[in-house]
C-alpha cells in the first residue's frame, strides 16, 4: 500500500446509508466492489439489501452489474442502480435528490417494460418510481412484483 502523504491507508467507515463517518467510528460493513453475480443473484441480493434498509448497498450490487454488462441491458442495471440511490437519498432526507434519481431510474427502466428481463417487474418499478413520495423514507420497492 502506498504510504505517501495525502493517501488514505484505509477507507473511512460509512453508515448504513453510505455516508462517511469519522475515522475510528464503527460503521456498516462495506460491499466488496466488482463482485460478479448472475442477474438472478444480483436482483436477489439487492432485494435483500433494500428490505434490510441498506439501499446504498443495493445500489453497489446494481452498479457492479451495470459495469459488467455490455449492450442494451446495461441501461437496465443503470436504472436499477439509480432507483436504489433514489431510495438512499429519500432515507437521507434529501427529497430533491431522491426525486431526480427516481425520475432518471424510471426513464432508464421504461424501455424494458414491454419485455422485462430476469423476472424484474419493470413496469411496476417505473410506476413506483413515478409515484413515490421522496419527502421521507420510502418502503423498499419490490423488484420482482407487487409494488
Amino acid at each position: 500500500m502506498d504510504a505517501s502523504p495525502g493517501k488514505e491507508s484505509a477507507p473511512r467507515p460509512r453508515d448504513a446509508l453510505g455516508r462517511p463517518l469519522p475515522r475510528g467510528a464503527v460503521g456498516v460493513e462495506r460491499m466488496q466492489e466488482g463482485v460478479e453475480r448472475t442477474p438472478d443473484e444480483a436482483v436477489t441480493e439487492a432485494q435483500r439489501l433494500l428490505d434490510d434498509g441498506l439501499p446504498f448497498h443495493a445500489h453497489e450490487v446494481f452498479e457492479d452489474a451495470w459495469k459488467a454488462t455490455a449492450g442494451p441491458e446495461r441501461e437496465l442495471w443503470r436504472g436499477l442502480a439509480q432507483l436504489a440511490v433514489g431510495v438512499t437519498h429519500a432515507a437521507r432526507g434529501n427529497p430533491r435528490g431522491a426525486a431526480t434519481l427516481l425520475d432518471r431510474a424510471a426513464r432508464n427502466l421504461e424501455p424494458f417494460a414491454g419485455d422485462p428481463p430476469h423476472g424484474i417487474d419493470v413496469a411496476g418499478l417505473v410506476a413506483w418510481a413515478r409515484t413515490a413520495d421522496p419527502s421521507g423514507p420510502l418502503a423498499p420497492p419490490r423488484l420482482r412484483g407487487t409494488q
